[in-house]
């Protein structure tokens, strides 16, 4: 799916090196299609990487998407630059009379903080409360998926002794499930995360649905509301990279991590990293863009409640 940005949005340079099909806006412009609106709500620090990531996955099917990027208020971010953030994002204010067919909310390293005591809390509350009305189908990523669950459904998040940091074998919990179409019977996600949800509290709550999970690693996806809401504790949206990236950051910072488990060649660090998770990652996202977003959501925008 070519995903509609700005053609100045640095991400699109990166993608296209990767042969990843991008549409500018003028080109978009002359397509005689409805596109798909989604919008990002990009709570990590390296705003530029989850940009790339995540676009990465939404373009890798058929058709247009239209894309907005949106932040919370009452934030500083310093890891960004902010003629970045000026550029390419939205306040939620922008967004607010705006309906989305997807949403997606990103982690945030804020998981060992109380939900209550991040500073865009509020406004985060408010943000999931508009998404149940305003969106066909909403995809919450760790950090994210832990604070969804808690808002809506009283979920505790536990602090784990001992980080889960590496790329996990994983297995399907309902083979049905649109979700989960061409998957294999096992398949592999990275993980990064100090926090977890327990499967006995979510087995306590009928709306939710546990459909996939790790014998390492724990509860996987979260299902809700036939799929307009869906919890992923996971990052299948990683680049090769980027768990190599924290394992080398948190060395630096002196915080003696332990080598992400089942990442790099011989557990060597120097070797690099063994990609085993790409494939399930484009699934999973062309089917949720397809059969949660492109076949439930309304053709008028504004019948979505």
């Amino acid at each position: 799916m070519p995903v509609r940005v700005p053609s100045t949005l640095p991400a699109v340079e990166e993608l296209r090196k990767e042969n990843i099909f991008v549409i500018d806006e003028h080109r978009a412009s002359s397509q005689d299609i409805r596109p798909l609106r989604i919008a990002i709500l990009n709570l990590m620090p390296l705003k530029l990487m989850t940009e790339t990531d995540l676009l990465r996955l939404i373009s890798n099917t058929p058709l247009q998407i239209e894309l907005d990027l949106v932040l919370p208020d009452g934030h500083e971010w310093t890891n960004t630059p902010k003629e970045h953030l000026e550029e390419f994002y939205k306040s939620f204010d922008e967004i607010k009379s705006t309906n989305y067919d997807g949403f997606i909310v990103t982690g945030a390293p804020v998981e060992m903080v109380n939900f209550e005591d991040v500073d865009y809390w509020k406004q985060l509350e408010t943000i999931i409360d508009w998404s149940r009305k305003h969106v066909t189908s909403t995809i919450y990523i760790c950090w994210a998926a832990l604070a969804g669950l808690y808002h809506n459904y009283g979920i505790q998040k536990h602090i784990l002794d001992k980080k889960i940091s590496g790329v996990f074998k994983h297995h399907v919990l309902e083979k049905n499930n649109p979700l989960f179409r061409g998957f294999d019977d096992t398949f592999y996600v990275p993980h990064s995360r100090h926090s977890e949800v327990r499967k006995e509290d979510i087995l306590k709550v009928p709306e939710l649905k546990i459909i996939s999970e790790s014998d390492e690693s724990g509860v996987y996806i979260i299902m809700a509301r036939n799929g307009r809401e869906i919890y992923i504790t996971g990052h299948s949206e990683y680049s090769p990279y980027t768990l190599d990236y924290e394992y080398r950051r948190d060395l630096k910072r002196g915080m003696n991590p332990h080598i992400p488990d089942n990442y790099y060649i011989d557990n060597n660090p120097e070797l690099g990293p063994i990609v085993k998770w790409r494939s399930h990652a484009n699934l999973l996202f062309s089917n949720w863009l397809n059969y949660f977003v492109y076949q439930e959501t309304p053709y008028d925008i504004k019948d979505i409640k």
